[in-house]
């Protein structure tokens, strides 16, 4: 089951508002190239062009569909199929940005270090991550994933704490930075539609838990997800469904530590 565009941007408005928010914490003036890690659809490399025009912004996904849909909308933009945990530069860059993607890899304690040494000296690691895994959202999947016929089969594909504590970043991050801010934000999205939070995680969370499945299986796996679904997440008086989501941002500086 192929990553889905469509599905992805059907709530672009909610997904894009944290993109902004850590945009607009990266002190950077004119960097010469920009890594947009994990850039699925492309629209968030648009917006990292607009900011910095006469940088090289260059977009990295492994799924094919995503990076046919951003090629399509940022011609002018440079585009690469890679796995991002074995991904590296060609030479250092003066900014990684990565836009709930990295919650995807494993090993953050390896991982984040050596994406630090990409970085040219004084460049800048920019990160988003959904700390959402302990929500019902979230519970309610790895539930029906290990309570279903599907059990031995979607056991391998349950992440369910796949980033860790704040303070876990400051420790790896800390040798390799010379400046760290980091905080996390819960956003209340106010949902319209029927089944909105299923809609929702059906472009992300969901993708690898259907994918072994056989069109069947997915419809009971979806129906038993539905009905814990609506009986955690009811619509209010105005019909739309709230939905909290949590995220964790890291910003980090590229050098010694002062």
């Amino acid at each position: 089951m192929p990553w889905d565009p469509v599905l992805y941007l059907s709530f672009d408005a909610e997904r894009l508002r944290p993109a902004l928010d850590l945009l607009a914490r990266i002190p950077l003036e004119a960097p010469e190239t920009v890594v947009d890690l994990g850039c699925g659809p492309g629209h968030v490399a648009k917006l990292l062009k607009a900011r910095w025009p006469a940088a090289r912004v260059v977009g990295v996904d492994r799924s094919p569909e995503m990076l046919q849909r951003a090629a399509k909308e940022g011609p002018e933009l440079a585009w690469q199929r890679a796995d991002l945990a074995e991904w590296h530069p060609e030479q250092p860059v003066a900014l990684i940005y990565a836009n709930a993607s990295l919650h995807w890899l494993e090993d953050h304690a390896t991982l984040f270090p050596r994406l630090m040494a990409f970085l040219k000296p004084g460049g800048y690691l920019a990160v988003q991550m959904p700390r959402n895994h302990d929500r019902p959202s979230h519970l309610a999947a790895f539930d029906v994933a290990e309570q279903g016929p599907w059990r031995e089969r979607l056991r391998p594909h349950l992440r369910k704490q796949p980033v860790s504590e704040p303070e876990d970043y400051v420790r790896w991050l800390t040798p390799w930075a010379s400046q760290l801010d980091l905080w996390q934000t819960d956003y209340l999205h106010l949902l319209a539609g029927s089944d909105p939070v299923v809609a929702w995680t059906r472009g992300s969370l969901l993708v690898p838990l259907l994918e072994p499945l056989d069109e069947v299986e997915r419809g009971a796996f979806l129906e038993a997800y539905r009905q814990e679904i609506r009986a955690v997440y009811p619509a209010d008086a105005t019909d739309r469904t709230p939905f909290w989501f949590r995220r964790l941002f890291i910003v980090a500086k590229a050098g010694r530590p002062g």
